[in-house]
């Protein structure tokens, strides 16, 4: 089924992307991201020496700080920051720096839907622009379920508040582009089949969900595809300018 989108995109299709790294000198590492008017900063720091409470010493620590475009940070990005930190926990490699805590500052600039995704897309730039050594890229997306059954991915924000529900999900960035020949296990699962984040809001049942999968990891290779024109356009332009 065939459904007008009030932009002209269809079902799938993904607003256009855009991405810039090193773009705050201070920070250790920043990346900026958009899809459509949705539009992201984040900013590394770090390494630095010591760990949060309650943080295991022998591993390094991840630490999420989300700032709305206006006001005060609420319950949503307070679980905006959990979702994160978790999500980034698990593709950093935590034993190389044990003992210390990187920083990730998430600015939300504006929010036209899909902004958890885009903070993840933003803040996982940032940690290359900054060097943290990382198992592997990651690429969110978000697939919302109409009333009526249909599935869209990438909504703006009119489309998400009509939807019955939705789900933000990260996958690991295409296999070829970040791992070296050999290594596309991860723990015994090949990571082209893998998903690193699932969170769902609303209601859907599990073969709603699981067309949602389907439908994400199809455009993960999209965004993966992204990922990588854009590092090797930034490589080619940092070898010319030195």
């Amino acid at each position: 089924m065939e459904v007008d989108r009030e932009d002209g995109r269809s079902q799938n299709q993904l607003r256009p992307l855009a991405c810039s790294r090193n773009i705050l000198h201070r920070a250790h590492g920043s990346a900026s991201w958009s899809q459509g008017d949705t539009k992201v900063l984040a900013a590394v720091y770090g390494p630095k020496a010591g760990t949060k409470k309650n943080e295991n010493p022998e591993k390094a620590c991840i630490e999420v700080i989300w700032k709305p475009k206006t006001g005060q940070i609420g319950k949503p990005e307070k679980e905006y920051e959990m979702i994160l930190e978790r999500t980034l926990e698990s593709i950093c490699i935590l034993t190389v720096n044990p003992n210390t805590t990187t920083s990730i500052i998430v600015q939300v600039v504006n929010d036209d839907g899909a902004l958890l995704p885009s903070a993840i897309n933003a803040a996982c730039m940032a940690l290359v622009d900054a060097g943290i050594p990382m198992k592997h890229l990651a690429v969110a997306i978000c697939c919302c379920l109409a009333k009526s059954g249909y599935v869209i991915l990438d909504p703006t924000k009119l489309e998400e508040q009509k939807m019955k529900a939705f789900a933000y999900l990260v996958f690991p960035n295409s296999v070829r582009s970040v791992l070296p020949e050999g290594s596309l296990r991860v723990e015994g699962e090949p990571i082209e089949n893998g998903i690193i984040t699932s969170v769902t809001h609303g209601i859907m049942s599990v073969a709603d969900y699981f067309y949602c999968l389907e439908r994400g990891r199809a455009a993960s290779v999209k965004l993966s595809d992204f990922l990588r024109r854009n590092l090797q356009q930034q490589s080619t332009d940092s070898s010319k300018a030195g």
